[in-house]
């Protein structure tokens, strides 16, 4: 038995391996000519049978039918569930404790904007009030009195300043004196000691101005020597001015030429770049021959010595690549010794010049020498004159130091009796400043004092304003508004009750306009725009239609979706909070095909596509996208403009697949 299973298994794999893979030769082995059919006799004889011939063509392919489908434009709409919301809520609570004095507001009811819902007993809350308004005036009362004392503080400080400037304005002077008194007392005792000097010196000075003559006699002769001297160094001077003037004009001569070295080493510089871009442009076009014939030889699309001889070329580009960079680097060395030459040349003339100013400074120093010995001449004769004068005066000198003598001893007794008095006056003034110094700290103190108490009396008066501010506000809170209108949800706290902070006073709902809250996949949530319109159907059957007025950035952890919302008006309050509604939100204008649900198929890999009829006649496959159904059909995306669609007989084909279409009887 299990030798006929494998039998059989084996025929019908051969027979599916020639129906599938081989079935063009199999049926051209079979042959494709078209049989002639039996007739009778006198049909025969009225008209010949038809055989096929070699001008008859012969149709092949699996027949199909297609339909010719052409791109449509629709409406491209993101489909998804949702339900109502209120367009705002809020929960009223209560900020303080007390007992509801206010009729409860029953459930249903519209509110207005600013209406009173809840009110709250306020107790003694008015009396606390009053309290605290009577300690606020009370330290509104005390601030005027520490400002009087802070001015008054402030009035001291300037006059304590005023007394201390006077003070310490005495002691400068006082010091002054003491230093003048202290200074006379050492000029007298120099003068004294100057006149117990004076006649020794005197009688010195008698004695060098007559041992000073002979030499200022010398000196005379001397200076009348070195007049000759001196000309002939200025004659010499004078000869070496012209040589140092032609080596001048001998540099400046050779200027011409080293610039004219420099440019034309210049000019080199910029052929030689050119020579360098030029076959560096070589060297990449040898590399990109050499990496074309490389690449076409690895593929054996070129011989060997294709890439031998484009490596060559890439060799001798290198070569000319450095050829050009050393004359690049030559014509550089060129500009540098042209630029050293004509530098050389420069200091060269800025020597001779130097040479040339040094030898007229020469001469200068040379008529300076004569002129500076024929000077000490005049001077040698001056001293001579001089140190005969100073002889008579040194004489008279010895007769008055000794009346000097007696003149200074009286002079330094006067000077110590002033010192005494000054130093007296400089410490009456030191105690002077330490005691306007005491008074100044004592005014800083009161100001400081003052300051101090005009602080306390703003804290006072600003801890009553809290307080005050804060009974206000809790009389405030004791009426409960509503923050905007709308619908009550629930009874609001009934009378009588006792509400602590946090504790719910009544629940409103704004429901004109209403939201619809939806939530769109990620794989379409680019299709939806802030402002595009989107239609709705509720579970009552009531349609509407609205705008998107929001669409979340963030996506929900848990179903990848992303939040979006519809306002829709709601005037009549028709709509509640939290029915369940259909929505469809247009994302633009798309074209697509209308094609039948059976048309659809898959390919190998699981693919959703159709099989089109390309221009060869041949089966293709084409994946498509589905964007919704309708009752004439299905939309598809992903389509050609136009396109001939295989709608039975799509199973039997595969891609690559003669086949013969057939469009009759159908349409789109």
């Amino acid at each position: 038995m299990r030798i006929i299973s494998f039998g059989i298994a084996a025929l019908v794999a051969i027979g599916l391996y020639l129906m599938v893979i081989e079935r063009d030769r199999v049926l051209d082995f079979a042959g494709r000519a078209q049989t002639v059919t039996p007739v009778d006799s006198e049909d025969a004889a009225a008209e010949p049978a038809e055989t096929p011939t070699a001008e008859t063509p012969v149709q092949e392919g699996v027949a199909v039918i297609a339909v010719h489908s052409e791109a449509r434009p629709i409406d491209s709409l993101v489909r998804l569930r949702g339900q109502t919301e209120a367009a705002r809520q809020v929960i009223l609570a209560a900020e303080t404790s007390g007992r509801i004095a206010s009729e409860p507001l029953r459930k249903g009811r519209f509110i207005e904007e600013g209406e009173a819902v809840c009110e709250i007993a306020p107790g003694t809350r008015q009396v606390t009030r009053n309290e605290m308004l009577a300690r606020l005036a009370e330290a509104e009362a005390r601030l005027p009195e520490a400002r009087a004392r802070l001015i008054e503080a402030e009035a001291s400080v300037p006059a304590a300043l005023a007394r201390i400037g006077e003070a310490e304005a005495r002691v400068p002077e006082a010091t002054a004196r003491l230093a003048e008194a202290q200074a006379s007392v050492i000029t007298a005792q120099a003068r004294l000691r100057e006149a117990n000097t004076g006649v020794p010196t005197s009688e010195a000075r008698l004695i060098e101005a007559q041992a000073s003559l002979p030499t200022a006699e010398a000196r005379l002769k001397e200076a009348l020597a070195n007049v000759p001297a001196a000309e002939a160094r200025l004659a010499e001077a004078r000869a070496n001015v012209p040589a140092a003037e032609a080596r001048l004009r001998e540099a400046e001569a050779r200027v011409p030429a080293a610039a004219a070295r420099l440019v034309e080493a210049q000019s080199r510089l910029p052929e030689s770049a050119a020579r360098l871009v030029e076959a560096e442009a070589r060297v990449t076009e040898a590399s990109i021959n050499l990496n074309a014939a490389e690449q076409l030889a690895s593929g054996g699309f070129a011989a060997d010595t294709r890439v031998a001889a484009a490596r060559t070329g890439w060799e001798a580009a290198q070569a000319g690549v450095k050829s050009a960079q050393s004359a690049q680097e030559a014509a550089r060395s060129g500009i540098e010794n042209a630029q050293s030459d004509l530098e050389g040349t420069a200091a060269l003339i800025e020597t001779t010049r130097a040479q040339v100013e040094s030898a007229r400074a020469a001469v200068q120093s040379a008529l300076g020498a004569v002129e500076g010995s024929k000077a000490q001449v005049q001077a040698a004769k001056g001293q001579v004159e001089s140190a005969r004068a100073l002889i008579q005066t040194a004489k008279g000198q010895v007769e008055s130091a000794g009346a000097q003598i007696q003149a200074a001893m009286g002079q330094v007794e006067s000077a110590k009796a002033a010192v005494q008095s000054a130093r007296s006056q400089l410490e009456a003034a030191e105690a002077g400043v330490i005691s306007a110094s005491s008074g100044l700290e004592s005014a800083h103190a009161g100001v400081q004092s003052a300051k101090s108490g005009v602080a306390n009396a703003q804290a006072g008066i600003q801890s009553a304003e809290a307080a005050v501010a804060t009974a206000d506000k809790e009389i405030e809170r004791l009426v409960i508004h509503a923050p905007f209108g709308g619908v009550l949800e629930a009874d609001t706290a009934e009378l009588g009750a006792l509400l602590q902070p946090g504790a719910v006073c009544a629940t409103i709902l704004q429901l004109d306009p209403i939201k619809l809250v939806g939530f769109v996949p990620e794989t379409e949530i680019d299709k939806v725009t802030i402002g595009a319109q989107a239609g709705a159907r509720l579970a009552t059957g009531a349609e509407v239609i609205g705008n998107v007025t929001f669409i979340g950035r963030s996506a929900d952890a848990a179903t990848r979706t992303f939040r979006i919302e519809v306002e829709i008006p709601n005037p009549d309050y028709s709509i509640r909070d939290g029915q369940t509604v259909e929505m469809v939100v247009s994302s633009g204008k798309a074209k697509a095909h209308l094609l039948p649900q059976s048309a659809l198929t898959l390919d190998d890999n699981g693919n959703l596509g159709v099989r089109v009829v390309d221009a060869a006649s041949m089966a293709a496959f084409t994946p498509v996208q589905v964007l919704r159904d309708s009752v004439d059909g299905i939309w598809l995306d992903g389509l050609p403009e136009k396109a001939d669609v295989i709608i039975i007989g799509q199973e039997y084909v595969i891609s690559g697949v003669p086949v013969r279409p057939s469009f009759e009887g159908l349409s789109e």
